[in-house]
């Protein structure tokens, strides 16, 4: 009987733990900042790691609307950048996420799996995931 209680508390636990909601409203303004592209996973589970780059993504997000834009990092702390952007809109249905971009060229949906301080992920309709981690500044000193 004890086994089984305690075999009952564990598979409550991660059920719990599974259960838990990777993307909520309240934690999408993590996405704003900067973001460095770190693994890329395909549908069918082929994996992909990505070394550090010059160039990352700039992310300014609020009240459902951002945009999204290539930056790259200078030694002075500061950041190179075009005026092009990827307009986008993060809409909820039943508890998914769901990021409609918009480009000058195209546009396209990803959906949003994760997202806490440092890290989000998306799902494109292709199939990969897309794993980000915030990017963190050379300290040269």
């Amino acid at each position: 009987m004890k086994k089984s209680t305690i075999l009952l508390y564990v598979l409550l636990f991660f059920c719990t733990l599974s259960c838990t909601k990777e993307v909520t409203d309240e934690n999408l303004h993590y996405l704003n900042g900067y973001w460095e592209i770190e693994t890329v996973t395909g549908p069918e589970g082929q994996r992909k790691d990505f070394k550090p780059t010059t160039t990352i993504d700039y992310i300014t997000f609020e009240n459902g609307k951002g945009y999204r834009k290539k930056v790259q990092p200078t030694l002075s702390g500061t950041y190179k950048t075009s005026n092009d952007a990827d307009f986008f809109t993060i809409d909820k249905k039943e508890d998914i996420y769901t990021i409609s971009y918009k480009s000058k060229i195209t546009e396209w949906t990803e959906t949003l799996t994760k997202v806490s301080e440092n890290n989000f992920a998306v799902k494109s309709d292709s199939g990969n995931t897309y794993f980000y981690k915030r990017y963190e500044p050379l300290n040269l000193e």
